[in-house]
């Protein structure tokens, strides 16, 4: 996997983590709390360490095994 594939892999994975984290959140304020706002910062810090996660392992996974 090169790295522009790989930036494509974080970045795709941030972006929907970010919208359905933003999404939870957003329903959770709204039916508990009876407020309807997103916690932006929960939604970020899990996307950034989902993206970086995630990508790692894809690397590692696509890398052939050396003998």
């Amino acid at each position: 996997m090169n790295r522009k594939e790989l930036l494509m892999y974080f970045v795709t994975t941030f972006a929907v983590t970010l919208v359905v984290t933003a999404i939870v959140t957003f329903l959770y304020s709204l039916i508990i709390h009876g407020t309807g706002t997103v916690d932006w910062e929960t939604s970020f810090r899990f996307a950034i360490i989902l993206g970086i996660v995630l990508s790692w392992t894809k690397a590692r996974e696509s890398k052939p095994k050396e003998r």
